[in-house]
């Protein structure tokens, strides 16, 4: 079970994650308009949400049996203010709705990507938190 305190840094962390990513959707959309370079955007969740769960466990002090529901603190946290920010004010992602439309698939895409993750170390023999 999470602590009252785990869930509050959780949850500040989850807005600074979010944070990262509208801005990188907003001041880089070519990054996820370009074929090749959309290529590279949607590799690199899997460095990038690998070191965010890290980062978020050592953080939060996640013990073992904690990863699961830490990582969904910090995904629920970010995915509904992703969902009303882009219903209620798209403009915060940019002015070009091709870039939004994209920006919000490669969202998806990192959510997912890091939930597999985070489900992989959660299940990983030995892997202790980092204390």
């Amino acid at each position: 079970m999470l602590k009252a305190s785990q869930i509050l840094i959780l949850v500040i962390v989850s807005l600074a994650y979010w944070a990262l990513a509208t801005l990188y959707i907003r001041y880089v959309p070519t990054a996820l308009l370009g074929p090749i370079q959309a290529v590279i955007s949607f590799a690199l969740a899997a460095p990038v949400g690998w070191a965010s769960i890290l980062l978020a466990r050592r953080l939060a002090r996640l013990g073992q049996a904690q990863l699961l529901p830490g990582i969904g603190v910090v995904g629920a946290s970010a995915m509904m203010l992703d969902a009303l920010v882009l219903r209620w004010a798209p403009q915060v992602y940019g002015t070009d709705g091709a870039a939004i439309l994209r920006g919000a698939a490669w969202l998806l895409w990192g959510y997912g990507v890091s939930f597999a993750i985070a489900v992989v170390m959660a299940t990983r023999p030995g892997d202790q938190a980092v204390s």
